[in-house]
């Protein structure tokens, strides 16, 4: 834009790249103008002439926001990968000296960039034990296209993240298998909503963790060993991350508690009725109509499996459900089947605090555990299953409610919210503290 001023004309353009460079035009515009003085009394110039010198400032102008907006595009991707870098370092940048976590920074943060454009690439890492955070730099530089008729001939770029751990871990949903393609799984209509918590997936394929369909994932965060397929379909506020460390199981050192002898036989319910801990063999089927009010205490189920059909209802506060075999053959099952009311709470006080459901580590490998309750089943408190294949549809879509879950391997089928508020319940924090990026 031209203005006049006391002294006559003068030009001012200025591009600023998020990065800090800044370019002005001012001379150049003026020394056009000055020239432009000088021709326009001498009659023995040529019109076209004139006309070109005064449209140069107008091309220069041009060609700078030309190389301007392809800066701005490498810039934010820079800044991407430097957010993703921070974000995957940051839980193991505290047992890395500095050489090896510049270099993991600068394997990570070329895995996310993909710029080849950019010269002298140069990335950087700084972890702050203190402030449990992780600073991430990254600077290069691009050839202009039109800038360098203005002596540019590159324009800098950089970008700078900061990854933050906060609090205690927040994962709410973990897949303990190590090698398992789609070890967690959304898939076809399914909406699975993880308010204020985590997924981690510890498997090491490349398609781990699947989103499938028209599945859609929303969480806090997540993080898998292996890879993803179908990220497009995942929604987080604190980033998606692969490559990451395996989560450790945070109940490894869970024992099923000693038990003995049998309370009760094949139980089935087809009414209203309360009952009492203790050791059920032959497992536990609910039908139409059941109404059942589990007292607090253990319930452990020695083979058969647990059965609760569409149109019974289940409830019990400060309840754990143990699913074992004294033969080590005949491990129970579970189908919670759609229409089915659940609600379910664990002890807080005792070994299993947290603990709602707890499957025995001997069981074979993808037992199979359905919780298909859909919107009426609320199982609150930690569902543990390390050699369980859980699939899973329900949930209570309130941020006061707790739900965390740990297997095998995980399949949502249909819509189900998970929170993280188990501070009541007395839920073990697992997977790494909060990870976010600095403001």
């Amino acid at each position: 834009m031209f203005r006049k001023n006391a002294t006559g004309y003068c030009g001012l353009a200025t591009v600023v790249l998020q990065s800090g460079v800044t370019m002005k035009v001012t001379r150049l515009v003026a020394r056009v103008v000055s020239r432009f003085r000088g021709l326009k009394d001498d009659e023995s110039g040529n019109v076209a002439v004139i006309f070109a010198l005064a449209l140069l400032p107008v091309v220069g102008l041009v060609g700078a926001s030309v190389d301007y907006s392809h800066g701005n595009a490498v810039k934010a991707s820079m800044q991407a990968a430097a957010d993703a870098t921070a974000l995957n370092l940051l839980k193991s940048a505290a047992s890395l000296n500095d050489t090896q976590l510049t270099q993991a920074a600068t394997d990570s943060f070329n895995t996310q960039f993909q710029r080849p454009e950019t010269q002298g690439l140069q990335i950087s890492a700084q972890y702050s034990t203190e402030a449990r955070s992780l600073t991430v730099t990254s600077a290069g530089s691009i050839k202009t296209d039109f800038m360098g008729v203005m002596g540019f001939s590159t324009l800098k770029i950089g970008a700078r993240a900061v990854a933050v751990l906060k609090g205690e871990g927040t994962a709410c949903v973990l897949s303990l298998n190590k090698t398992a393609s789609g070890a967690a799984v959304a898939q076809g209509s399914t909406t699975v909503n993880l308010t204020g918590c985590s997924l981690y997936d510890n498997s090491t394929n490349a398609s781990a963790l699947t989103v499938g369909g028209s599945a859609k994932l929303t969480a806090l965060s997540v993080g898998v060993v292996g890879g993803i397929s179908g990220g497009a379909a995942i929604t987080t506020t604190a980033g998606v991350m692969t490559g990451v460390l395996p989560v450790e199981d945070p109940y490894a050192k869970l024992a099923i508690p000693f038990y003995s002898g049998c309370d009760g036989h094949n139980f089935t319910a087809k009414t209203k009725v309360t009952i009492n801990p203790g050791v059920y063999c032959g497992g536990m089927k609910l039908n139409a109509g059941a109404d059942v009010t589990l007292n607090a205490g253990v319930y452990t189920i020695d083979k058969g499996d647990l059965t609760v059909n569409g149109g019974a209802k289940m409830t019990g506060t400060g309840v754990t459900i143990i699913f074992t075999s004294s033969t080590g053959a005949n491990y129970p099952t579970a189908s919670i089947n759609g229409g089915a009311v659940i609600s379910l709470t664990p002890p807080t006080i005792g070994p299993l605090t947290g603990v709602v459901m707890f499957g025995d580590r001997d069981m074979p490998v993808g037992t199979n555990f359905d919780f298909n309750g859909g919107a009426s089943q609320y199982i609150g408190g930690a569902i543990y299953f390390p050699k369980g294949a859980v699939t899973f549809a329900g949930g209570a879509g309130t941020s006061a409610s707790c739900t965390k879950l740990i297997a095998d391997t995980i399949k949502f089928t249909g819509n189900s919210d998970f929170a993280i508020d188990c501070k009541a319940f007395g839920v073990k924090a697992f997977g790494p503290a909060g990870v976010r990026l600095a403001s």
